[in-house]
């Protein structure tokens, strides 16, 4: 994608009082990767300094104004949360999306985004040691505490910490397709597309089963993408049977080993649809999807658009 086919989008980042300094610097990290098409900025309540949670202090040059005439808005974490968000905070966020911005949110940046009243009816997530404040704090909201984050289009919400990265390489997929999101994902040694959710993090009182024969199972299974892969096969490979081979998956990754494999071979499918000139008819039998219907349904569940609309959207000079 040029300059001359997309306009430069600006990125606000809002930096409320203790603001956490790592899920601060994700977006100015990952959006900067790309600068020919971002523009991101630091704001506060008002220009100046804004006290982090260790400590000391970040300076934004920016203050709300910036915020409302920003393209997308993120909300790191913030350690005063539990704290009524500032109504000034509220009404820019507010005007921000009311104007046509996405906004989002990192971790406990969710609360910021839910006292605005826009998450309500809405599915939402936070970091999962915060996701029952946030339904007792907003019971409007539909939180679910098993994912990495929630997008339902302009509101997007992001679990804890590193899901942070997930979220701003989901932005980055969204915008501009996920060649642009692998290849900013390799310059900040992350996963192109972590699957699963956070329930994988979440403290359970026994301990995790061994994973070794796990991640040996699921390297198997991606190099035959394109093989009709059961969960008996990938039982077998692993030498357990299917209902601990299940029971294992879900624990591990917080999903089931079929939507694992469908998950996998849909990311298959837009990398070749990106990248390669093959008919829709051979990238679905090469990624396992079958016929060009199922093909066809299960890409639209997944992304919400057709397969050529997507090589249409994402490699337009193929």
């Amino acid at each position: 994608m040029t300059d001359s086919t997309h306009p430069r989008h600006r990125v606000a980042v809002l930096a409320l009082d203790r603001v956490q300094p790592m899920e601060l610097g994700m977006p100015f990290q990952t959006f900067g990767l790309h600068e020919r098409r971002y523009d991101v900025i630091l704001c506060g309540r008002a220009a100046g300094p804004v006290p982090t949670v260790n400590g000391w202090s970040v300076t934004a040059p920016h203050g709300l104004d910036a915020l409302v005439a920003a393209d997308t808005v993120i909300v790191p974490a913030f350690d005063c949360f539990s704290e009524d968000t500032p109504d000034d905070v509220i009404a820019a966020l507010r005007e921000a999306h009311r104007r046509g911005a996405r906004l989002a949110s990192i971790c406990t940046g969710a609360f910021a985004l839910a006292a605005t009243g826009l998450l309500d009816g809405r599915r939402a997530t936070t970091h999962w040691q915060f996701t029952d404040e946030l339904a007792r704090r907003h019971p409007d909201i539909e939180v679910d505490p098993s994912v990495l984050y929630v997008d339902t289009g302009s509101l997007i919400t992001s679990a804890g910490v590193a899901s942070g990265i997930d979220l701003c390489l989901h932005l980055l997929r969204r915008d501009c397709g996920a060649a642009v999101a692998t290849r900013v994902a390799r310059g900040i040694v992350a996963a192109p597309h972590r699957e699963g959710g956070q329930a994988q993090y979440v403290t359970r009182p026994a301990a995790p089963p061994d994973r070794s024969v796990l991640s040996a199972t699921m390297d198997w299974a991606l190099q035959r993408l394109d093989s009709p892969l059961t969960v008996a096969a990938m039982a077998a490979h692993a030498a357990v049977s299917e209902r601990t081979f299940a029971r294992v998956f879900a624990t591990q990754l917080g999903t089931s080993p079929i939507r694992w494999l469908t998950a996998a071979r849909i990311g298959r499918a837009r990398e070749l649809l990106e990248t390669t000139d093959a008919g829709i008819d051979h990238i679905g039998r090469a990624c396992g999807l079958g016929s060009p219907a199922n093909f066809r349904h299960h890409f639209r569940l997944a992304t919400g658009t057709t397969p050529t609309d997507y090589r249409r959207t994402f490699a337009p000079g193929r």
